[in-house]
């Protein structure tokens, strides 16, 4: 009975490891999925805002310019992976991109820590025009990916 149950525990050990291991293989996206800006504003919405939302306003551009700009020769949106790209979704392939995925996030990190202490300074008004450019190019990288 007691060689049953070691038997039983340990095909359900590997047919979990293997099921796991299978997720590590699927294709990611090449852009992060969690890159998005949920509404675009105009100059009078940003004027009535508090300098706090505005500096959280600011940073949220910034990485989704960060998170996107780099790659637009392959995408402009999330869901874009190697696979759709037709480049093999091999080891290799995956470890570049988890490197990439990596490095990305620990710049982000050393970037609004830095903005999140200096940016407070920066004046309203710059600030504002600041939002306003960086939604724009947002909004232009989306039209760049209609001409392809």
């Amino acid at each position: 009975m007691n060689i049953k149950i070691i038997l039983l525990s340990f095909t359900l050990f590997l047919v979990t490891g293997i099921g796991f291991a299978q997720k590590n293989n699927e294709p990611r996206s090449i852009i992060n999925e969690k890159v998005s800006i949920k509404k675009y504003h105009n100059k009078e919405e940003l004027e009535r805002m508090q300098k706090g939302e505005l500096l959280t306003l600011y940073v949220e551009r910034i990485e989704s310019l960060i998170e996107t700009l780099p790659y637009i020769a392959f995408a402009t949106k999330p869901g874009i992976t190697m696979s759709t790209l037709g480049i093999p979704n091999e080891s290799g392939n995956r470890k570049i991109l988890d490197k990439k995925y990596d490095a990305t996030k620990d710049y982000l990190e050393a970037i609004e820590t830095f903005q999140t202490s200096i940016l407070p300074y920066s004046d309203t008004n710059n600030l504002i025009s600041a939002i306003l450019f960086y939604e724009e190019i947002m909004k232009s990288l989306h039209e760049y990916s209609e001409f392809h």
